[in-house]
């Protein structure tokens, strides 16, 4: 009986530890940038102020003093070494401070 026992309990601590090996850490995941969704892409027109553009996205990453009728923002997400998605949106303004053109950039390997 005592034989039966040992061997049960090594038998379940095989087990444990090798389970225990195929478990990876949790990675948190990582947000930088601006959050932009395709909602808030499709509000964006030519005309808006810069004021309702700073409504739709938040304050824009980048406000070059030397590019003034530009803004540029950046989305990224990323859980440990793998980046699981990324996307910039960068904004000109005319010299009324009105909304004149956008571009969004996503890398060429994402949907």
């Amino acid at each position: 009986m005592k034989q039966l026992l040992n061997k049960s309990l090594l038998f379940a601590a095989i087990i444990f530890i090798s389970s225990c090996s195929s478990l990876s850490p949790y990675k948190v995941p990582v947000l930088q940038g601006n959050i932009f969704e395709e909602k808030d892409l499709e509000q964006l027109s030519e005309g808006l102020t810069k004021e309702q553009v700073q409504f739709i996205f938040g304050t824009a990453l980048v406000k070059d003093p030397f590019h003034q009728k530009r803004w540029d923002y950046y989305n990224s997400i990323q859980i440990g070494e793998d980046k699981v998605s990324e996307s910039k949106l960068t904004v000109n303004f005319n010299d009324e401070g009105l909304v004149e053109s956008w571009v969004i950039e996503k890398p060429s390997d994402e949907t």
